[in-house]
């Protein structure tokens, strides 16, 4: 038993790190605001892959919440407990979350992202509690197979339909009102069926059938079926690869799949590689895993508190340069001044060290206090 469960909170942990790379380069790489780190006429493969590898967390992240959503309707059958989780992530995504990102009172834009999206994945899940999980994770297939094909609809200009439909299928802004600005940045249907695939897939992490050899199988052949298609160079991302001048990027463009929203190639590659990450966590005994151990097993606590921990040493680095609170620009802009140029790249490992450093002993503690608190049930919710 807890073998399994072992090797999904090191598998957690370690994109929970991975993840923390790619925000410390929002706050403070030089051209994390003007520059797409994937566009493979402006990169660098060092830029590249800092960001590529962060596009692992959040498929691993919302797929092992319905595989823990699994285990824990097996010892604790609960519909409500589901629901209202869900409704508390959405809750702390709109909230908290944003803040956390913005640093904006005025809330001016709301982000729907990967927390909103798994709280949408749980209420769903409640509202389908009495559905086979068999259905539920063939449902989430086919979710991830075929969502693609809405891009290929055949909508009129200035379609209600289409309008209506855009949240659930692909990135959607929408006004609120002047200035205020709702961003569907990870569209409800595709990371629905990412979901409802990994608690589908929740069977295969029970005491009777887990097995790292399984996990191993699973991960070569979602990754076979990856590089097969990925080949093929067939409309199933909105990124085709092609041939570069240099070898290497190459290589990047045929690594370089759509993540917004994930295409069914992302899918592949992204929980074929979570695969093999838990074949070799539920062996992986020595200290290292034990450390990884240590964030995975609270997954929203360091998610909430990595933001404001980085978002303060961003303004404490602000006010080193000399800027005052009047020059900070709010918004998309994460309170940089307009003509703060940021860091370099070496300086956001540096600082995504320090964060991760400083968030060890925070997850420890915390752990313990859930460990050691399970009559309280708030606990449950973070």
């Amino acid at each position: 038993m807890q073998q399994r469960l072992q090797a999904i909170d090191k598998v957690r942990g370690l994109v929970m790190l991975i993840m923390a790379i790619d925000h410390v380069r929002d706050l403070f790489h030089a051209t994390s605001l003007t520059q797409d780190p994937t566009d493979l006429a402006t990169t660098t493969p060092l830029l590249f892959f800092t960001r590529w590898v962060t596009h692992f967390c959040a498929p691993v992240f919302v797929f092992l919440a319905g595989t823990s959503a699994y285990l824990r309707q097996q010892s604790k059958p609960s519909r409500s407990f589901l629901i209202t989780r869900g409704a508390w992530l959405l809750f702390l995504e709109l909230t908290v979350i944003n803040f956390g990102i913005w640093w904006d009172i005025h809330f001016n834009v709301f982000l729907f992202q990967v927390i909103g999206a798994i709280g949408i994945g749980f209420i769903v899940l409640g509202l389908l509690i009495n559905v086979s999980s068999k259905w539920l994770g063939l449902l989430g297939v086919l979710i991830i197979i075929l969502h693609g094909a809405y891009a290929l609809l055949p909508f009129s200009a200035n379609s209600t339909a289409q309008a209506i439909l855009n949240p659930f299928f692909t990135i959607t802004p929408i006004s609120l009102a002047t200035n205020k600005l709702f961003l569907v940045a990870y569209p409800v249907l595709p990371w629905l069926g990412i979901m409802l695939a990994g608690f589908g897939a929740g069977t295969y992490f029970t005491v009777e059938k887990f097995s790292a050899k399984k996990m191993y199988q699973f991960g070569l052949l979602l990754l076979a079926l990856f590089i097969v298609l990925r080949l093929s160079n067939i409309l199933l991302d909105p990124r085709q690869w092609q041939l570069q001048q240099q070898p290497l990027f190459t290589l990047l463009s045929f690594l370089n799949v759509s993540k917004y929203p994930p295409s069914l190639l992302f899918t592949l590659l992204t929980i074929g590689v979570m695969f093999l990450l838990l074949s070799i966590c539920s062996n992986f005994k020595n200290k290292v895993g034990s450390v990884l151990q240590v964030y995975g097993r609270v997954p929203m606590f360091y998610y909430l508190l990595h933001w404001y921990i980085a978002h303060s040493l961003l303004f404490v680095l602000l006010y080193v340069h000399g800027y005052s609170t009047s020059q900070f620009t709010f918004g998309f802009n994460f309170g940089r001044p307009q003509n703060f140029p940021g860091l370099p790249l070496h300086w956001v490992y540096i600082l995504w060290a320090c964060l991760v450093i400083a968030m060890y002993p925070l997850c420890k503690w915390f752990g313990s206090y859930k460990q050691n608190n399970k009559h309280k049930k708030w606990l449950s919710y973070l």
